[in-house]
């Protein structure tokens, strides 16, 4: 691996991890401002441990007694949305740094 080459990989790293760390951020804070939890009441209401179930649980399509996937899948789809967006910019970071 080149100087060069090693200095993009770690650039597109960094900016990759930036924005799948964005993206789980903004989902995060978006729910919690905008949505309802599944007793009804506005998550933006509730703090602490409720919220941030309520968020995860509204991630994951829903409380469990509702028949959605709860905090299980709100967890897995908000580090995997991550993780993915991660790994996209970072590839894109570094092919767009090679192309220079």
């Amino acid at each position: 691996m080149e100087c060069n080459e090693a200095k993009h990989a770690t650039i597109a790293a960094i900016g990759g991890s930036a924005a799948g760390l964005g993206t789980a951020a903004v989902t995060t804070s978006a729910v919690a401002a905008f949505g309802t939890a599944s007793t009804g009441t506005a998550i933006a209401s509730l703090s602490g441990a409720a919220a941030s179930n309520a968020t995860l649980a509204a991630i994951g399509g829903g409380a469990l007694s509702a028949g959605g996937g709860g905090i299980a899948l709100g967890t897995i789809v908000l580090t995997g949305g991550g993780a993915i967006v991660a790994i996209a910019a970072g590839y894109g970071l570094f092919r767009w740094l090679q192309s220079k």
